[in-house]
């Protein structure tokens, strides 16, 4: 390529920016994916009747969630990584064309998809649900969401290929925007004016993912005419040496996306085996109503699971950010800056998932209490989910780093034998630990499917293991400990101070306690250099600024 085409390509975006833009998104995206849970909540009436609308919600959701990964997920990640694959070959328009082609087949895999929810609602239910008929016309308005999601997907998937996070991560902040404004005001009129009944609100709640998808693709349109001119030009510059069929190009985007699409399924396929197995291995040694059981499940399967998903999110960035750049580095055939990147990504991951989910443990009570109000089992449920967080974040970047590296086969083979440890192990802990077995299964075949992923890693691009872990992860996992000290003393001692504790003093605390906690996690990454090493940022002017030596 030449210099006069590197001066055309639109602007890239660098693993801590573009992570930054994704990471930011994710955030805002999952947070009002649970802050809409407050109102939701308090609307839907008594505490049996938000069990219940938890409970279904979840049910119906995780089965979503499954069909939208099988046919998307794996989607933006293949599609960015081989445009990134053919930008570095200077194979602009072969870029395109795997776009155009990817674009057709995403509508048919949309129809396909969104058919088999809709018209096969009832199999599903019997499948995922226990053929719970209040999840049947949920899940039918799931369905339409489906038919667009996969060409949405494409759309982020083609600006990410250019290491341009902006468009998408702003297209993933107005969905979810659009979609929670639309729950929260079908659910206030179905329930607080119309006085109806919660299924009804739940099942029109569920329509609001076709509401954001919309919304998303329509942003995008405007971002793809606005550099529309200026792609058009750098393709016509670029080399043309490739010259694949619509058949080559579709081949090569089923070869591609299966894999991320298996990858990416991971976390729901867990979910839903827990959801599809909880029931009867808790009925399998002790009698337990239906209440109890949709009790017990919307702790870990629902509620706990939306807010640890928020700290899931800021790995989401680091993955997404990476698989393009690494895959570039890869093409290019060089082993060093692919061995220096690997370092950086798990430093990145290090630096921001280990403050995050010792955090979120450490202000578990004030938090659950502002979302759901106190219950100690849920309280309890959610610092143990933090750790399935880290561990969740750590499989998905070291899963990106082996498929950035074409190494698609190993990351699914690492997957299915985590799994199948999984569901060998799932009743006796359900059995030992209750509504903790799911959650602990879930812990150690994650721990599993890591060590043989990054052992794997080490062995195609050996790095200093020992001095990652010595000395800049064990620096970050010390201040985050410490801020983690400091947090659960104050939220110790403000809960002493306090007998009776409601969700708006629950709010005042948590904030009180996530303030105080980035103080001290900041403090201690400007005293300890970590932003220095960790994100290669000179720290310098606010360690004068703030007088830290």
């Amino acid at each position: 390529m030449s210099a006069n085409n590197k001066q055309k390509v639109p602007r890239q975006d660098s693993l801590l920016s573009g992570s930054a833009w994704i990471t930011a998104s994710g955030i805002v995206s999952r947070a009002l994916s649970a802050l809409y849970v407050i109102p939701w909540n308090i609307w839907m009436g008594s505490a049996v009747i938000v069990a219940s609308a938890n409970a279904l919600y979840g049910k119906v959701y995780h089965i979503y969630d499954f069909f939208l990964l099988v046919s998307t997920a794996g989607l933006p990640s293949a599609i960015s990584k081989q445009i990134s694959h053919y930008n570095a070959l200077g194979e602009y328009e072969a870029g395109n064309q795997l776009f155009k082609q990817a674009l057709k087949v995403t509508a048919i895999i949309g129809i396909i998809f969104g058919a088999l929810m809709y018209f096969g609602a009832g199999w599903v239910a019997a499948l995922f649900t226990n053929s719970d008929p209040r999840s049947i016309p949920a899940i039918r308005a799931l369905a339409v969401a489906v038919l667009i999601l996969p060409t949405l997907s494409i759309m982020r998937g083609y600006f990410q290929g250019y290491g341009q996070m902006g468009p998408s991560a702003i297209s993933m902040m107005l969905e979810q925007l659009a979609r929670v404004a639309y729950m929260l005001a079908i659910t206030y009129i179905i329930m607080q004016i119309q006085r109806g009944n919660y299924v009804d609100a739940v099942t029109k709640s569920t329509f609001a993912s076709f509401i954001g998808a919309g919304i998303s693709v329509l942003y995008l349109l405007t971002c793809f005419a606005r550099q529309r001119q200026h792609l058009k030009d750098l393709a016509a510059s670029g080399s043309h040496d490739i010259n694949f069929t619509a058949h080559d190009f579709t081949k090569e985007i089923l070869l591609q996306a299966i894999p991320f699409i298996i990858i990416d399924s991971a976390v729901t396929i867990f979910n839903l085996f827990d959801q599809a197995t909880f029931n009867p291995m808790m009925q399998s040694f002790m009698q337990i109503s239906q209440q109890q059981l949709d009790y017990y499940y919307s702790l870990f399967g629902f509620q706990a699971n939306k807010l640890m998903m928020v700290a899931v999110s800021l790995a989401t960035g680091i993955v997404s950010s990476s698989i393009p750049l690494v895959a570039s580095l890869y093409t290019s055939k060089n082993n060093q800056k692919i061995t220096q990147q690997i370092i950086n990504i798990i430093r990145l991951f290090g630096f921001f998932m280990l403050p995050a989910t010792l955090g979120m443990a450490a202000v578990a009570r004030p938090l659950w209490g502002a979302f759901y109000g106190y219950d100690r089992l849920g309280i309890n449920m959610l610092r143990f989910s933090c750790i399935v967080a880290l561990l969740i974040g750590f499989f998905m970047v070291l899963a990106a780093i082996l498929q950035a590296l074409y190494r698609n086969n190993l990351a699914i083979k690492y997957l299915f034998i985590g799994f199948g440890f999984k569901v060998l192990i799932q009743w006796p802990l359900v059995y030992l630990l209750q509504a903790y077995g799911p959650l602990t299964a879930t812990v150690l075949a994650l721990i599993l499917i890591c060590y043989l992923m990054l052992h794997r890693i080490y062995c195609l691009y050996p790095f200093d293991l020992r001095h990652l872990i010595t000395h800049d992860l064990s620096q970050v996992f010390l201040a985050a400990v410490v801020m983690a000290i400091v947090v659960f003393g104050a939220d110790w001692l403000l809960y002493a101070l306090t007998a009776k504790i409601g969700r708006v003093l629950s709010a005042a605390y948590m904030l009180i306690e996530v303030g105080l906690g980035a103080a001290v996690y900041g403090y201690l990454t400007l005293k300890l250099r970590l932003l220095d090493q960790s994100l290669n940022i000179d720290a310098t002017r606010w360690r004068k600024m703030l007088h830290i030596k």
